[in-house]
Protein backbone atom coordinates (compact mmCIF):
# COMPACT_ATOMS: atom_id res chain seq x y z
CA UNK A 1 0.00 0.00 0.00
CA UNK A 2 1.17 3.44 -0.88
CA UNK A 3 0.35 5.39 2.18
CA UNK A 4 -0.04 9.12 0.54
CA UNK A 5 -1.97 7.95 -2.07
CA UNK A 6 -4.39 5.73 -0.06
CA UNK A 7 -5.33 8.45 2.11
CA UNK A 8 -5.87 10.64 -0.10
CA UNK A 9 -8.52 8.12 -1.98
CA UNK A 10 -9.81 7.25 1.49
CA UNK A 11 -10.48 11.28 1.74
CA UNK A 12 -12.12 11.68 -1.89
CA UNK A 13 -14.40 8.38 -0.50
CA UNK A 14 -15.47 9.33 3.04
CA UNK A 15 -18.83 10.81 3.56
CA UNK A 16 -19.54 12.05 6.97
CA UNK A 17 -23.19 10.52 8.07
CA UNK A 18 -23.05 8.47 4.52
CA UNK A 19 -22.47 4.59 4.51
CA UNK A 20 -19.63 3.76 2.14
CA UNK A 21 -18.42 0.65 0.53
CA UNK A 22 -14.63 1.70 -0.09
CA UNK A 23 -13.13 0.88 -3.69
CA UNK A 24 -10.56 -1.48 -3.75
CA UNK A 25 -11.14 -2.90 -0.30
CA UNK A 26 -13.31 -5.52 1.06
CA UNK A 27 -14.13 -2.60 3.94
CA UNK A 28 -17.94 -0.97 4.52
CA UNK A 29 -17.83 2.23 6.76
CA UNK A 30 -21.12 2.30 8.58
CA UNK A 31 -23.10 5.37 10.82
CA UNK A 32 -24.37 4.84 14.20
CA UNK A 33 -25.86 7.74 16.29
CA UNK A 34 -25.08 8.43 19.42
CA UNK A 35 -26.48 10.71 21.80
CA UNK A 36 -24.82 11.88 24.74
CA UNK A 37 -26.90 10.94 27.89
CA UNK A 38 -24.61 11.87 31.02
CA UNK A 39 -23.91 15.29 29.91
CA UNK A 40 -23.55 16.74 33.19
CA UNK A 41 -23.93 13.49 35.06
CA UNK A 42 -21.06 13.03 37.72
CA UNK A 43 -19.95 16.62 37.17
CA UNK A 44 -19.96 19.52 39.05
CA UNK A 45 -22.68 21.97 37.23
CA UNK A 46 -20.49 24.75 38.08
CA UNK A 47 -17.45 23.26 35.58
CA UNK A 48 -19.81 23.14 32.74
CA UNK A 49 -20.46 26.87 30.65
CA UNK A 50 -23.90 27.76 29.91
CA UNK A 51 -22.99 28.14 26.72
CA UNK A 52 -21.22 24.73 26.23
CA UNK A 53 -24.67 23.03 27.81
CA UNK A 54 -26.11 24.54 24.08
CA UNK A 55 -23.91 23.19 21.48
CA UNK A 56 -25.90 20.46 19.98
CA UNK A 57 -23.10 19.52 17.84
CA UNK A 58 -21.50 17.90 21.19
CA UNK A 59 -24.56 16.60 22.37
CA UNK A 60 -25.85 14.32 19.18
CA UNK A 61 -23.86 13.30 16.41
CA UNK A 62 -22.83 10.50 14.70
CA UNK A 63 -19.59 7.89 14.52
CA UNK A 64 -18.37 5.84 11.52
CA UNK A 65 -17.58 2.06 11.85
CA UNK A 66 -15.16 0.30 9.42
CA UNK A 67 -16.13 -3.16 9.17
CA UNK A 68 -15.57 -6.21 6.91
CA UNK A 69 -18.54 -6.03 4.15
CA UNK A 70 -21.47 -8.44 4.80
CA UNK A 71 -19.85 -9.35 8.18
CA UNK A 72 -22.55 -10.35 10.51
CA UNK A 73 -22.75 -8.70 14.13
CA UNK A 74 -19.31 -8.73 15.46
CA UNK A 75 -17.78 -10.23 19.01
CA UNK A 76 -14.65 -8.34 18.83
CA UNK A 77 -13.95 -4.57 18.23
CA UNK A 78 -11.26 -1.75 18.12
CA UNK A 79 -12.58 1.68 19.40
CA UNK A 80 -9.82 4.08 17.78
CA UNK A 81 -9.42 7.26 19.59
CA UNK A 82 -7.92 10.58 18.12
CA UNK A 83 -5.77 13.47 19.47
CA UNK A 84 -6.68 16.66 20.58
CA UNK A 85 -8.19 19.71 18.30
CA UNK A 86 -8.95 17.55 15.42
CA UNK A 87 -12.05 18.64 13.14
CA UNK A 88 -11.76 15.92 10.65
CA UNK A 89 -11.22 11.76 10.54
CA UNK A 90 -8.89 11.89 7.48
CA UNK A 91 -5.61 10.99 9.24
CA UNK A 92 -7.28 8.42 10.92
CA UNK A 93 -9.03 7.16 7.87
CA UNK A 94 -5.97 5.00 6.45
CA UNK A 95 -5.21 3.77 10.09
CA UNK A 96 -8.46 2.26 10.40
CA UNK A 97 -9.35 0.52 7.28
CA UNK A 98 -5.64 -1.10 8.04
CA UNK A 99 -6.66 -2.21 11.39
CA UNK A 100 -9.53 -3.58 10.28
CA UNK A 101 -8.53 -5.35 7.58
CA UNK A 102 -5.36 -6.62 9.47
CA UNK A 103 -7.38 -7.83 12.40
CA UNK A 104 -10.74 -8.59 11.02
CA UNK A 105 -12.19 -6.39 13.40
CA UNK A 106 -14.62 -3.76 12.59
CA UNK A 107 -13.35 0.12 14.01
CA UNK A 108 -14.98 2.31 15.84
CA UNK A 109 -13.91 5.89 15.48
CA UNK A 110 -15.19 7.98 18.26
CA UNK A 111 -15.18 11.61 18.66
CA UNK A 112 -14.16 13.11 21.83
CA UNK A 113 -16.50 15.90 22.98
CA UNK A 114 -16.41 19.15 21.03
CA UNK A 115 -13.84 17.56 18.62
CA UNK A 116 -14.41 16.08 15.34
CA UNK A 117 -18.90 15.80 14.05
CA UNK A 118 -19.02 16.80 18.06
CA UNK A 119 -18.50 21.12 17.32
CA UNK A 120 -19.65 23.88 15.27
CA UNK A 121 -18.26 23.98 11.61
CA UNK A 122 -17.65 27.47 12.90
CA UNK A 123 -14.53 26.24 14.56
CA UNK A 124 -13.08 25.15 11.72
CA UNK A 125 -14.29 27.88 9.26
CA UNK A 126 -11.47 30.56 8.64
CA UNK A 127 -13.91 33.19 7.28
CA UNK A 128 -16.17 32.64 10.71
CA UNK A 129 -13.10 32.86 13.10
CA UNK A 130 -11.17 36.08 11.09
CA UNK A 131 -12.55 38.52 14.43
CA UNK A 132 -11.72 35.62 17.18
CA UNK A 133 -8.07 35.62 15.26
CA UNK A 134 -7.49 39.84 14.97
CA UNK A 135 -8.34 39.57 18.88
CA UNK A 136 -6.01 37.10 19.78
CA UNK A 137 -3.82 38.89 18.19
CA UNK A 138 -4.24 42.02 19.89
CA UNK A 139 -4.67 40.83 22.96
CA UNK A 140 -1.10 38.35 22.82
CA UNK A 141 0.87 39.80 20.18
CA UNK A 142 2.29 38.33 16.84
CA UNK A 143 2.49 34.76 18.72
CA UNK A 144 3.72 32.81 15.67
CA UNK A 145 1.83 29.63 17.12
CA UNK A 146 -1.60 31.09 16.84
CA UNK A 147 -2.94 29.93 13.46
CA UNK A 148 -6.77 29.17 12.04
CA UNK A 149 -6.88 25.66 12.99
CA UNK A 150 -5.70 26.38 17.03
CA UNK A 151 -7.86 30.02 17.51
CA UNK A 152 -11.20 28.17 18.51
CA UNK A 153 -10.07 25.58 21.00
CA UNK A 154 -6.98 28.46 22.39
CA UNK A 155 -9.70 31.03 23.19
CA UNK A 156 -11.59 28.54 24.76
CA UNK A 157 -9.34 27.23 26.84
CA UNK A 158 -7.72 30.78 27.56
CA UNK A 159 -11.29 31.54 28.88
CA UNK A 160 -11.98 28.72 30.95
CA UNK A 161 -8.94 25.71 31.75
CA UNK A 162 -11.94 23.66 33.35
CA UNK A 163 -13.01 23.04 29.59
CA UNK A 164 -10.11 20.13 29.41
CA UNK A 165 -11.53 18.39 32.49
CA UNK A 166 -14.93 18.81 32.12
CA UNK A 167 -14.97 17.39 28.17
CA UNK A 168 -12.78 14.93 29.02
CA UNK A 169 -15.40 13.81 31.81
CA UNK A 170 -17.83 13.86 29.17
CA UNK A 171 -16.27 11.92 27.10
CA UNK A 172 -15.84 8.88 29.68
CA UNK A 173 -18.87 8.66 30.26
CA UNK A 174 -19.76 8.80 26.59
CA UNK A 175 -17.34 6.16 26.14
CA UNK A 176 -18.97 3.95 28.80
CA UNK A 177 -22.45 4.57 27.46
CA UNK A 178 -21.23 3.33 24.57
CA UNK A 179 -19.73 0.26 25.46
CA UNK A 180 -22.78 -0.58 28.08
CA UNK A 181 -24.64 -0.49 24.52
CA UNK A 182 -22.31 -2.76 23.08
CA UNK A 183 -22.27 -5.47 25.43
CA UNK A 184 -25.34 -5.84 26.05
CA UNK A 185 -26.17 -6.41 22.88
CA UNK A 186 -28.12 -3.24 22.25
CA UNK A 187 -25.44 -2.21 19.13
CA UNK A 188 -27.00 -2.92 15.82
CA UNK A 189 -23.34 -4.41 14.95
CA UNK A 190 -22.17 -6.03 17.45
CA UNK A 191 -23.64 -8.90 19.82
CA UNK A 192 -23.46 -9.01 23.45
CA UNK A 193 -20.38 -9.51 25.27
CA UNK A 194 -17.95 -8.07 22.37
CA UNK A 195 -14.82 -7.43 23.71
CA UNK A 196 -13.82 -4.01 22.82
CA UNK A 197 -10.16 -3.10 22.63
CA UNK A 198 -8.48 0.02 22.21
CA UNK A 199 -6.01 2.01 19.47
CA UNK A 200 -5.49 5.60 21.09
CA UNK A 201 -3.06 8.63 19.99
CA UNK A 202 -1.79 11.69 21.23
CA UNK A 203 -4.63 12.85 24.12
CA UNK A 204 -6.78 9.92 23.19
CA UNK A 205 -4.05 7.81 24.58
CA UNK A 206 -4.24 10.23 28.13
CA UNK A 207 -7.86 9.42 28.03
CA UNK A 208 -7.89 6.04 27.58
CA UNK A 209 -5.78 5.83 30.35
CA UNK A 210 -7.89 7.61 32.61
CA UNK A 211 -10.98 6.14 31.54
CA UNK A 212 -9.24 1.92 32.12
CA UNK A 213 -8.51 3.33 35.97
CA UNK A 214 -11.70 4.76 36.72
CA UNK A 215 -13.09 1.33 34.62
CA UNK A 216 -16.77 2.56 35.33
CA UNK A 217 -18.89 -0.45 35.79
CA UNK A 218 -16.56 -2.67 34.98
CA UNK A 219 -16.80 -1.80 31.61
CA UNK A 220 -12.87 -1.69 30.56
CA UNK A 221 -11.95 -4.92 32.80
CA UNK A 222 -10.70 -6.78 30.00
CA UNK A 223 -10.29 -4.18 27.21
CA UNK A 224 -6.25 -3.99 25.33
CA UNK A 225 -4.80 -0.75 25.19
CA UNK A 226 -2.22 -0.02 22.20
CA UNK A 227 -0.80 3.92 22.71
CA UNK A 228 0.73 5.69 19.76
CA UNK A 229 2.37 8.83 20.25
CA UNK A 230 0.92 9.08 23.65
CA UNK A 231 0.45 7.97 27.47
CA UNK A 232 2.85 10.48 28.87
CA UNK A 233 2.20 12.71 32.44
CA UNK A 234 0.24 15.59 31.72
CA UNK A 235 3.17 17.92 33.10
CA UNK A 236 5.54 16.78 30.74
CA UNK A 237 3.09 17.60 27.66
CA UNK A 238 3.83 20.69 25.13
CA UNK A 239 0.78 21.21 23.78
CA UNK A 240 1.90 24.59 22.04
CA UNK A 241 1.52 24.22 18.61
CA UNK A 242 -0.23 25.32 15.35
CA UNK A 243 -2.10 22.29 14.98
CA UNK A 244 -3.16 22.32 18.46
CA UNK A 245 -3.22 25.90 21.03
CA UNK A 246 -1.16 28.41 20.96
CA UNK A 247 1.34 29.95 23.19
CA UNK A 248 -0.73 31.75 25.71
CA UNK A 249 -3.89 29.04 25.69
CA UNK A 250 -1.16 26.10 26.81
CA UNK A 251 0.58 28.19 29.44
CA UNK A 252 -3.08 29.29 31.07
CA UNK A 253 -3.55 25.17 30.80
CA UNK A 254 -0.50 23.70 32.39
CA UNK A 255 -0.72 27.03 35.06
CA UNK A 256 -3.93 25.88 36.10
CA UNK A 257 -3.86 22.53 36.18
CA UNK A 258 -0.21 22.72 37.94
CA UNK A 259 -1.38 25.20 40.21
CA UNK A 260 -4.82 25.55 40.87
CA UNK A 261 -6.96 22.23 39.97
CA UNK A 262 -7.07 20.61 43.37
CA UNK A 263 -8.12 24.05 44.76
CA UNK A 264 -11.22 24.76 42.53
CA UNK A 265 -12.15 21.60 41.67
CA UNK A 266 -13.78 18.95 43.89
CA UNK A 267 -14.73 15.44 43.43
CA UNK A 268 -17.93 14.27 42.87
CA UNK A 269 -18.13 11.93 45.70
CA UNK A 270 -16.36 10.22 48.02
CA UNK A 271 -15.70 7.70 45.35
CA UNK A 272 -15.08 9.72 42.26
CA UNK A 273 -13.03 7.60 40.37
CA UNK A 274 -12.60 9.98 37.38
CA UNK A 275 -10.87 12.76 39.63
CA UNK A 276 -9.17 10.43 41.60
CA UNK A 277 -7.94 8.65 38.42
CA UNK A 278 -6.98 12.41 36.19
CA UNK A 279 -5.66 14.26 39.46
CA UNK A 280 -3.17 10.95 39.70
CA UNK A 281 -1.74 11.88 35.75
CA UNK A 282 -1.72 15.34 36.62
CA UNK A 283 2.33 15.06 37.70
CA UNK A 284 4.91 12.05 38.53
CA UNK A 285 4.55 12.74 41.74
CA UNK A 286 0.61 12.75 42.02
CA UNK A 287 -0.27 8.99 43.67
CA UNK A 288 3.26 8.05 41.93
CA UNK A 289 3.14 3.95 43.63
CA UNK A 290 -0.57 3.18 42.80
CA UNK A 291 -0.35 5.47 39.65
CA UNK A 292 3.00 2.99 38.87
CA UNK A 293 1.28 -0.04 40.21
CA UNK A 294 -1.88 0.09 37.94
CA UNK A 295 0.18 -0.39 34.84
CA UNK A 296 2.12 -3.07 36.54
CA UNK A 297 -1.29 -4.94 37.14
CA UNK A 298 -2.10 -4.46 33.65
CA UNK A 299 1.10 -6.44 32.13
CA UNK A 300 0.44 -7.22 28.81
CA UNK A 301 -3.12 -5.38 28.28
CA UNK A 302 -1.07 -2.42 27.63
CA UNK A 303 1.63 -1.55 24.60
CA UNK A 304 2.40 1.30 22.71
CA UNK A 305 5.18 3.26 20.62
CA UNK A 306 6.24 6.36 21.37
CA UNK A 307 8.98 8.50 18.56
CA UNK A 308 12.03 9.69 19.48
CA UNK A 309 10.86 12.88 17.81
CA UNK A 310 7.86 13.81 19.65
CA UNK A 311 8.14 17.37 21.41
CA UNK A 312 4.08 17.23 22.29
CA UNK A 313 4.13 14.39 23.78
CA UNK A 314 7.61 12.68 24.27
CA UNK A 315 8.52 9.26 26.01
CA UNK A 316 10.06 10.59 28.72
CA UNK A 317 6.61 12.03 30.03
CA UNK A 318 5.35 8.07 29.50
CA UNK A 319 8.24 6.98 31.72
CA UNK A 320 7.15 9.54 34.05
CA UNK A 321 3.52 7.95 34.29
CA UNK A 322 4.02 4.59 34.14
CA UNK A 323 7.25 4.12 35.67
CA UNK A 324 10.55 3.04 34.20
CA UNK A 325 10.27 -0.73 34.34
CA UNK A 326 6.78 -0.72 33.03
CA UNK A 327 7.74 1.92 30.01
CA UNK A 328 10.62 0.09 28.81
CA UNK A 329 9.25 -3.32 28.94
CA UNK A 330 5.65 -2.39 27.13
CA UNK A 331 6.45 1.17 25.30
CA UNK A 332 8.67 0.92 22.53
CA UNK A 333 10.53 4.17 21.22
CA UNK A 334 10.95 4.40 18.06
CA UNK A 335 12.53 7.25 15.23
CA UNK A 336 11.71 7.63 11.32
CA UNK A 337 14.51 8.63 8.85
CA UNK A 338 11.91 11.31 7.35
CA UNK A 339 11.02 14.57 8.80
CA UNK A 340 8.21 14.04 10.71
CA UNK A 341 6.42 15.89 13.92
CA UNK A 342 3.88 14.41 16.79
CA UNK A 343 1.06 16.07 14.71
CA UNK A 344 1.81 14.90 11.64
CA UNK A 345 4.03 11.12 12.11
CA UNK A 346 3.06 10.06 8.35
CA UNK A 347 3.84 12.78 5.72
CA UNK A 348 1.58 13.04 2.81
CA UNK A 349 3.92 13.44 0.13
CA UNK A 350 4.53 12.51 -3.41
CA UNK A 351 8.51 12.09 -3.70
CA UNK A 352 11.31 9.54 -3.16
CA UNK A 353 10.55 8.99 0.92
CA UNK A 354 7.27 7.55 0.22
CA UNK A 355 8.56 3.68 0.69
CA UNK A 356 10.33 5.20 3.91
CA UNK A 357 6.78 6.11 4.93
CA UNK A 358 4.62 3.12 4.14
CA UNK A 359 7.50 1.33 5.53
CA UNK A 360 7.31 3.15 9.36
CA UNK A 361 3.34 3.05 8.59
CA UNK A 362 3.60 -0.44 8.31
CA UNK A 363 5.97 -1.12 11.19
CA UNK A 364 3.79 0.78 13.51
CA UNK A 365 0.60 -0.24 12.83
CA UNK A 366 1.73 -3.90 11.69
CA UNK A 367 2.98 -3.98 15.54
CA UNK A 368 -0.79 -2.65 16.65
CA UNK A 369 -2.44 -5.22 15.00
CA UNK A 370 -0.37 -8.10 16.24
CA UNK A 371 -1.33 -6.73 19.66
CA UNK A 372 -4.86 -6.27 19.11
CA UNK A 373 -5.76 -9.00 16.63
Amino acid sequence: MNYSQRQIELSAQFQLGIDTHLSESNIDIRFCSFTSNKFGSLIDPELISTEDKHIRENMSFSYPVFMRKGSAPANKAILLLHGLNERNWSKYLTWAEYLCTTTGKPVILFPIAFHMNRSPLSWSNPRALTTLMEMRRRNNGMDRSLSFANVALSERISENPKRFYSSGRQSINDLAQLFTEIKQGKHPFFSENTQVDIFSYSIGSFLSQITIMTNPDGLFSDSKLFMFCGGGIFSSMFGESRSIMDKSAFARLLQYYMNDFSSTVKPASLSDRIYESFFSMISPDKNKAEREDFFKQLGDRIEGISLEKDRVIPYRGVVEAMGNENASSRISLLDFSFPYSHENPFPIVNSSISSEINASFNQVFGRAAQFLA
